[in-house]
């Protein structure tokens, strides 16, 4: 096996010369598995599993058919390799030891002809009689031919690579399937996903498909063949000529483009061209070829209104966007159905370069809003896109504060996703309202709070026309919105202002220490309950208490804090009567429950206004722990009802929870046979659910 080598690339080189030649030496046919082995995982299109590796190399180029026999076990291919070649447990995929053996392969040239051969292998496969004897349209069930979807899916690609007389031969024989072949499905279903088209039998011509890949000799002969279509439609509404031009195959464009009856403009049902598709994907030599037609429409927008300029503007393909900016007949700031602007699209990927191009053009309004209001710079700042930002704000006719249809401000936008360099642009412009609040009252540092950026909280909190105070439309302030979240750090921010109000309630009543209290968050508890104006018991409008909502949620640590205070109401309950003990017991959180027990002002058997007790509500939700901690006191009753007259031995028994009518059974002064209201007893309750085990405590 190959020894442990250091991962510096320092005498690998040697190592892996060494080890090939060990390779080469074995005997048998392990010489020759194993170099294959290492061919295909330094050329293959991706990582192969296993059993696609065992299959891909069983294949004989001389045969019509797969022999089963002639697949190897993994340890034998893998073994062959002496270590150079290793299975990643996770993926079940074969990778290289080691980044540096796939420079090493690639430089060396170890497999010259790599490519040709695995084009050939791929397609040797596709044309066994088995093979093609599948059903097009059914791709279900070909767990047993692992490697035939890598093969559908990238035997063009390596033909592309490299291709021999063999392979030329081999894919026109396949391809004179058309669209019967199930590569055909496979390859289509995998690069278009996002299309829920039929699957009829001309699926995918073969033109097509020879387009897609790029192979220009193949499509030659496909061309030369009597009554090929060149401008056929595949079920998708897309002609050779668009699949050639989406890849950026440019010597396939070019040899369709000479040809007299090819119509270079035909859109797909889609509305897209194939200039718009080679422009969204940054082809420019196919971009140059369609654009000397005089028959292409350089401007003519897809179903969704996009353009040409559009597609590039958006991918920031600036080549593309120069090229089509040139063009006399070419509009800079058409919008798409959505109005969004080629400078909207570039600004909000903060393409700086596509940008500069854009706002040279004197047709171009750098301010225009899409259909929800948002301008090129709001989605520049949005997206914290620096230098974007800087290009929009140096033009007088771009206002900074403009607003979205929501009323978000740039600089909201940027507040609320903590680009701090932005946010420092903006409040440099005189006329950006560092206070302004949107539709729901939320101010730049209303938003900055709750999403915790001190950076830009920090920016804010510096101007003396901010309001640290301002609450939004609910009468949640900063500082609440920054309890809520747990931001410790923005919390003390603004608890070091004197201007603000540390126990501000929202309209319903929530105030910062009842929100940090409710989700948990220690660090800002101690922050408030450090302050002398906050009142620890103050309850929302439905009467919950940061206590009662701590122990509700099971938070100890926040509970171990607030029974801390002398002046926390340990048992007050909220206004449907529940008690924090209530609601720790409720949700099983023994430790809260051990806390509150522990205290002398607590009711341990206090009910709420359904006359539900803390142990009523251990046994209705199955808390064998919680349930023994209040049957080990004195000053509970373990047989009180609710206002339905249901005990907690009913109400466990009615849910099968054996371990608390075990506990409760035990007890000389729980009545197993008390009914409720409408009569009901544990027996028939338990009986009735099919609670065998439960039927027979109660039975003994």
């Amino acid at each position: 096996m190959l020894r442990k080598v250091a991962t510096t690339g320092v005498g690998l080189d040697s190592v892996y010369v060494q080890t090939l030649q060990r390779i080469r030496e074995q005997k048998g046919d392990r010489s020759r598995l194993g170099m294959e082995v290492l061919m295909w995982v330094s050329h293959a299109e991706r990582p192969l599993r296993i059993d696609e590796l065992c299959h891909a190399l069983a294949i004989d180029m001389h045969s019509t058919d797969l022999d089963p026999e002639n697949i190897r076990p993994q340890d034998t291919l893998l073994g062959s390799c002496l270590g150079l070649a290793v299975l990643d447990a996770k993926t079940s995929t074969v990778r290289l030891i080691h980044y540096t053996l796939q420079e090493y392969l690639s430089q060396s040239r170890i497999f010259p002809d790599a490519h040709k051969t695995l084009g050939q292998i791929c397609l040797t496969y596709l044309n066994h009689n088995s093979i093609r004897g599948l059903p097009a349209n059914n791709v279900s069930n070909l767990g047993d031919m692992p490697f035939l979807k890598y093969s559908s899916l990238y035997w063009g690609s390596h033909a592309q690579e490299e291709l021999s007389d063999r392979s030329k031969s081999l894919a026109l024989e396949l391809l004179n399937c058309g669209g019967n072949h199930i590569f055909a499905t496979l390859l289509v279903q995998e690069i278009n996903s996002d299309h829920n088209c039929s699957l009829p039998h001309h699926l995918w011509p073969s033109l097509h498909c020879a387009s897609y890949f790029g192979i220009d000799d193949v499509v030659a002969d496909l061309i030369e063949r009597e009554g090929c279509d060149i401008n056929q439609s595949d079920c998708m509404g897309f002609t050779a000529l668009w699949w050639a031009a989406r890849q950026g195959n440019e010597g396939v464009v070019r040899r369709l483009l000479t040809l007299n009856e090819i119509d270079p403009d035909r859109s797909s049902d889609d509305g897209r061209t194939p200039l718009s598709r080679a422009a969204r994907g940054g082809h420019e030599g196919v971009v140059k070829l369609l654009l000397a037609r005089n028959d292409v429409n350089p401007d003519k927008p897809s179903n969704y209104a996009r353009t040409p300029l559009w597609g590039a503007s958006h991918g920031g393909h600036e080549g593309v966007v120069k090229l089509l900016l040139a063009q006399s007949n070419v509009n800079p700031d058409r919008p798409s159905d959505d109005g969004r602007t080629p400078l909207s699209c570039a600004s909000d990927n903060g393409h700086e370069e596509v940008v500069k191009q854009l706002l040279e053009q004197n047709s171009v309004n750098p301010d225009m809003p899409d259909v929800d209001g948002e301008t090129p710079l709001w989605r520049a700042s949005f997206r914290g896109h620096e230098g974007v930002v800087k290009l929009l704000l140096a033009q007088n006719d771009v206002d900074p504060d403009r607003p979205s249809d929501d009323g978000r401000t740039p600089l909201s936008c940027a507040s609320e996703n903590g680009h701090e360099e932005v946010v420092k642009l903006l409040l440099e412009q005189n006329s950006v309202n560092p206070d302004k609040p949107d539709v729901d009252g939320e101010t730049p540092l209303w938003r900055a709070s709750f999403h915790g950026h001190e950076g830009v909280v920090t920016l804010l909190l510096a101007r003396s026309d901010v309001n640290p105070d301002k609450p939004n439309n609910k009468g949640e302030t900063p500082l609440l919105s920054a309890s809520y979240s747990g931001h410790e750090g923005v919390a003390k921010l603004l608890l070091a202002r004197n201007d603000i109000n540390p126990d501000k309630p929202s309209d319903n009543g929530r105030t910062p220490l009842w929100n940090a209290s409710y989700n948990g968050h220690e660090e800002v508890v101690k922050l408030l309950l450090a302050r002398n104006d906050v009142n620890p018991n103050k309850p929302s409008d439905d009467g919950r208490t940061p206590l009662w909502n701590a122990s509700y949620n099971g938070h100890d640590g926040v509970v171990k804090l607030l029974l801390a205070r002398n002046d926390v109401g340990t048992d007050k309950p909220s206004n449907d009567g529940r008690t924090p003990l209530r609601c720790a017991s409720y949700g099983g959180h023994e430790a809260v429950v051990k806390q509150l027990l522990a205290r002398s002002d607590v009711n341990p058997d206090g009910p709420d206004n359904n006359g539900r007790t803390p142990l009523w509500s251990a046994s209705f939700s199955g808390h064998v722990g919680v349930v023994k901690l209040l049957l080990a006191r004195r000053d509970v009753n373990p047989d009180g009802p609710d206002n339905k007259g249901i005990t907690p031995l009913l109400i466990a028994s009615h849910y099968g929870y054996e371990g608390v009518v075990k506990l409760l059974l035990a007890r000389s002064d729980v009545n197993p046979y008390k009914s409720s209201n409408d009569g009901q007893t544990p027996l028939q309750c338990a009986s009735h659910n099919k609670h065998e085990e439960v039927v027979k405590l109660l039975l003994e």
